[in-house]
């Protein structure tokens, strides 16, 4: 089955549709069928069915870069040396790999290069040493634009690097990693250096490394009363006292309930959203509402996230949001918030397709650092994220799939076209 078009701008169209959707696409100008194949049955019909002029306005008027575009970003930078196995060894086996790249690494440096590919300006604040892997790891963060002028450089010691075995078989990866030494102290980042960080930034990144500089630079955020987004992967040194100064916050690969959101935003007034990744499973994410209505009654949290799990149609393939309308949230025992709670679903990657998964929980933020930088609405920004996590997954290690702001992918996110299809 094909998809016939007429107008002139049906190159432009068949490109983007194909890309997007993995459609075969013919027209009386151009013939394109992509690498995979994807049924057109997959595909909603309410996209389908939109008008060719919506097709051109999405794969060709952009949204522009927004003015405030500087990020500034504290953490971890490494090199990983990622190998493909076609099964995870035994013990005592020798075995070949299938696939072999070298690659700048760690949860900041990712991050902020999905953000720079996007179209913001990071600056970056963390260490290296002048080794080999340090001079691989700075040429790779200047090549996508991040601002390295922060970076402290040591004589001698080792920068960090992973080694990660990548199974095919499963689509698991295996970190092993070894850090960088001498560690960054703060006093390594001068008053002239962090009022020079800050200068125009619209937010701060903190993947939660780095503590003792982080804080530093946290605290002078705040003070600014510039955002902070808090990266809470796992439990780590301070940072209770980062999340104290943050504005959002996310856990990337962690389980939890929404109660559990609930008591974060109750003990956190700050934040305004907290979001928890759940892989292929999509995220939940709790957005405040300042605007509380007292004739509201309380819903209790967990109710919510069950109606709007049925809400999901599993038949969709692309990322999608399931929202609730704000009300009063209420988790038994811990208390009430008001506000909404939100599903994101996670594209569906067709097995062919699916390579690896490092480094997707950081392509995530990169795409919400973005979206807050932008504006963007939470419908909008989850599967938009999504999408950009799902892009890097379609290729070995954690940069090489992350897209640029002019991949067609993400024409339906960063267009001027009606986001409301993304919406359930």
């Amino acid at each position: 089955m094909a998809l016939l078009a007429t107008n002139s701008q049906a190159t432009a169209i068949a490109t983007f549709t194909a890309k997007r959707f993995g459609a075969p696409i013919s027209c009386k100008t151009c013939s394109l069928s992509p690498p995979f194949q994807m049924p057109l049955s997959s595909i909603p019909l309410s996209l389908l069915l939109l008008p060719l002029a919506a097709w051109v306005k999405m794969s060709s008027e952009l949204l522009p870069v927004p003015e405030d575009r500087i990020v500034v970003g504290v953490g971890g930078l490494g090199l990983d040396f990622l190998a493909m196995v076609r099964a995870f060894p035994k013990p005592d086996d020798k075995i070949r790999s299938t696939s072999l790249k070298v690659q700048g690494g760690g949860n900041s440096g990712n991050a902020l290069t999905c953000a720079s590919r996007l179209g913001l300006s990071p600056r970056i604040v963390s260490k290296i040493s002048d080794d080999s892997q340090g001079r691989t790891i700075l040429d790779e963060l200047e090549a996508d634009g991040i601002d390295t002028s922060f970076l402290v450089i040591a004589k001698g010691g080792n920068s960090p690097f992973t080694y990660v075995i990548v199974d095919d078989q499963t689509k698991t990866r295996t970190c092993i990693f070894t850090p960088g030494y001498p560690l960054l102290q703060p006093e390594e980042l001068s008053q002239s250096s962090l009022d020079s960080l800050l200068d125009g930034a619209r937010i701060v990144y903190l993947d939660g490394r780095l503590y003792e500089t982080a804080i530093v630079v946290a605290k002078e955020a705040a003070s600014r009363n510039i955002p902070i987004l808090v990266d809470a992967e796992r439990l780590r040194e301070g940072l209770d006292d980062l999340l104290d100064l943050a504005d959002y916050v996310a856990w990337t690969g962690a389980p939890s309930f929404p109660r559990a959101l609930v008591s974060i935003l109750l003990r956190l007034p700050k934040i305004k959203f907290a979001i928890v990744t759940l892989g292929e499973d999509g995220c939940i994410m709790l957005e405040r509402s300042a605007n509380e209505d007292p004739q509201k009654e309380e819903i209790d949290v967990d109710s919510v996230l069950d109606l709007l799990k049925q809400r999901k149609d599993d038949s969709i393939t692309f990322p999608t949001c399931i929202p609730s309308s704000v009300a009063k949230l209420r988790a038994n025992g811990i208390g009430t918030v008001n506000g909404r709670l939100l599903v994101g679903t996670a594209e569906k990657i067709p097995p062919a397709e699916l390579i690896d998964t490092t480094g997707a929980g950081d392509a995530f933020i990169g795409a919400i650092i973005y979206s807050i930088c932008t504006d963007m609405p939470a419908e909008k920004m989850l599967p938009f994220s999504a999408q950009v996590a799902a892009a890097c997954c379609r290729a070995l290690g954690a940069r090489t799939g992350l897209p640029y702001r002019t991949d067609p992918r993400l024409a339906p996110f960063l267009s001027r076209g009606d986001p409301s299809l993304l919406t359930k």
